[in-house]
C-alpha cells in the first residue's frame, strides 16, 4: 500500500459497481474521519475487517510510513501484518482499505492509487477533508488500470 498523487488519463473510470455493498456502522465512519483529521495534513491509511457478507466489524489504523506522507501513503509493514493477524484471530476478512486525500472535497483514486491496488477483492475508501469530511468507495483494478464507484451503506 504505497500511493501518491498524480493524474493520468490512461487510468479510466468505468460504470458503477453493482455488487453487494459493504455495510459500515456510523462509528466506523467516524473512526476513519478521526484518523484522517489526526493525520492531516498527511494522509492516513488503514484496513476494514469484517464478515464475508460485507458487514464491517473492525477498523484497523495503520501508520503511514511513505517517504512523502503529504501526498502518499504506505502502510507500516509491522502494523499491516499485526492487523491481518488480528483479523484472522477474529475470523474477519479484509473488506476494505481506506486512506485520506486531506486537500480534496470530492476524493477519487489517483493514478498511483489504481496502479498500486494489489487487493482487487477489497473496496477502497478515500476520505476527503476539504470542507465537510466525506468518504467515497471504489473498486480499483491495477491489472486493468481502471476504477469504478462502489456502493456502501451506513447502518
Amino acid at each position: 500500500m504505497n500511493n501518491s498523487r498524480s493524474v493520468n488519463n490512461r487510468y479510466r473510470h468505468s460504470a458503477p459497481d453493482t455488487r453487494h455493498p459493504i455495510t459500515l456502522l456510523r462509528a466506523h465512519v467516524e473512526e476513519m474521519y478521526a484518523h484522517a483529521r489526526e493525520a492531516s495534513p498527511s494522509e492516513c491509511c488503514g484496513l476494514i475487517g469484517g464478515a464475508s457478507e460485507g458487514r464491517a466489524c473492525s477498523i484497523y489504523r495503520l501508520r503511514n510510513v511513505a517517504s512523502d506522507p503529504l501526498i502518499a501513503y504506505e502502510a507500516a509493514p509491522k502494523d499491516l501484518f499485526a492487523a491481518q493477524r488480528l483479523m484472522r484471530e477474529r475470523g474477519e476478512q479484509l473488506l476494505g482499505i481506506y486512506h485520506s486525500h486531506p486537500r480534496s472535497a470530492d476524493p477519487a483514486p489517483s493514478e498511483t492509487d489504481v496502479r498500486l491496488a494489489y487487493y482487487p477483492s477489497a473496496t477502497y475508501f478515500i476520505i476527503g477533508l476539504e470542507g465537510e469530511a466525506i468518504v467515497r468507495a471504489f473498486r480499483l483494478s491495477e491489472k486493468e488500470g481502471r476504477w469504478e464507484r462502489a456502493r456502501y451503506e451506513i447502518a
